[in-house]
């Protein structure tokens, strides 16, 4: 298991929290949505979450069993994926709950290097993608409308986000976010296996759904995506450079207009706040995961909870795991440890701590497939230090903080390349280190 912690009580309680929650939602090899209302192992929950799973247990055993459950329950003549697994829940979902398909063998190979689950996941991802493209319009749209016996839509299979605090993007916006996220996904695995051809095909098919995405939901007079998570999903797929400015403007207006708070639901949230401050909103990003009052993390402990809810009001169930997605910020950015796509499982790993707001200290560890790794940062007044665990055979690119001319020093001595650390260079206020396998104490005075 992982450790996290900071000097913001609320976010030690909020992850302490998200920990009971899910591990009261794992049994039977599955992981259900809530313990005492459905009991149901919704695949658009498992997928929203996985990644913060991933980041706090070592759960290599239970998702290749269940991945193997997805794949088993994908349906052979149409490649549809239904909405949980190993059986059809009796409620709904959609195209976010079946790209669990697509979502779920990436980051398990991403945080556990495992090749073997990208080469018995493929075949099914691609099968999902045939089913999904069946469902695009001549824009290159997708907007899945099942629809019943009677011939009505089945409003409860075709949802696209779920439980935002005020009114939903539009479905077929989300429908194709998603399409272009699993064809994404698709084109890089087919790359990992080493087929050039189906990844460039892939990839082609992922930039064609993104250009038709960044067009068709364009509002130019307001210089939008549209808010409740929407132009957080066209900056994680990338806009034009032409249309950057105003993206981020419209979203800097929305979160002000709710007064630093999301507007998101399970499937926004978990990109929010890693999207903030990947795009200069790293404050903003703190205060709304630092928020107390309603909709926020924070609103459900000030209500004294001691598992994580359903919705961010009080309504609903009160014991569901699917918003801790928006949780990875903690550890990956805030704390500051990723692995690196081309070298998964932590054997590159990049350590970029983002201190925020009065933060003064946080660390995260983790049990990789190397080893123990993590990192452990102080922040006072003018001077910053940072630890970093490099296990055996790995190792890591380290971005220490640095703020005009500032000295980094290494054990108390200033950094000097050696066989074990190599000055990389600078970028945006950091000096960027490369270091083998061991542990480090990076000092800044």
């Amino acid at each position: 298991s992982a450790g996290f912690e900071t000097s913001n009580p609320m976010f030690n309680k909020l992850n302490k929290i998200w920990q009971r929650t899910q591990t009261d939602n794992m049994h039977g090899g599955i992981a259900s949505d809530c313990p005492h209302r459905e009991r149901s192992p919704y695949t658009g929950d498992g997928q929203v979450a996985c990644v913060t799973v991933m980041h706090n247990f070592d759960t290599k055993n239970f998702y290749h069993k269940w991945i193997k459950d997805i794949i088993g329950a994908q349906i052979v003549e149409t490649g549809y994926v239904p909405n949980g697994a190993p059986w059809q829940p009796g409620c709904g979902g959609g195209v976010a709950w079946g790209a669990a398909i697509n979502i779920m063998p990436w980051e398990f190979y991403l945080h556990y290097g495992s090749k073997d689950i990208l080469e018995d996941s493929y075949p099914a991802m691609k099968e999902y993608i045939r089913y999904m493209k069946t469902w695009v319009n001549e824009n290159g749209i997708m907007h899945q409308q099942r629809v019943g016996k009677d011939g009505k839509v089945l409003k409860w299979f075709n949802l696209g986000e779920w439980v935002t605090p005020g009114e939903l993007p539009p479905d077929d916006l989300v429908h194709t976010f998603y399409f272009w996220r699993c064809a994404d996904l698709t084109a890089k695995t087919a790359k990992v296996l080493g087929d050039d051809n189906e990844a460039k095909q892939y990839a082609d098919l992922a930039e064609n759904t993104k250009q038709a995405f960044l067009m068709y939901f364009w509002n130019e007079a307001e210089g939008t995506y549209g808010d409740a998570g929407a132009n957080v999903f066209a900056l994680r797929m990338g806009v034009p450079e032409v249309k950057y400015d105003r993206v981020i403007s419209a979203l800097k207006k929305n979160i002000n207009e709710n007064d630093g708070h999301l507007d998101t639901g399970i499937f926004g949230t978990q990109f929010f706040f890693e999207t903030l401050s990947e795009n200069g909103l790293h404050e903003m990003a703190y205060e709304a995961m630092n928020k107390r009052d309603e909709p926020s993390y924070g609103r459900w402990l000030e209500l004294g909870a001691t598992t994580t809810w359903e919705k961010w009001s009080t309504d609903g169930s009160h014991n569901h795991p699917m918003f801790g997605g928006g949780m990875v910020w903690l550890y990956r950015k805030l704390a500051g440890m990723n692995t690196d796509e081309d070298e998964p499982g932590y054997r590159h790993i990049i350590f970029r701590p983002q201190p925020a707001g009065d933060i003064s200290f946080a660390k995260y560890y983790n049990n990789t497939s190397y080893g123990r790794a993590g990192i452990h940062w102080e922040k006072e007044d003018d001077n910053f230090s940072v630890n970093v665990a490099v296990p055996v055979g790995c190792r890591a690119t380290v971005y220490v903080p640095v703020d005009g001319n500032q000295q980094v020093l290494e054990d108390g001595k200033k950094v000097v390349d050696n066989e074990f650390i190599k000055a990389a260079g600078e970028e945006d206020g950091y000096r960027i280190y490369e270091v083998q396998s061991g542990d480090y104490e990076f000092e800044v005075q």
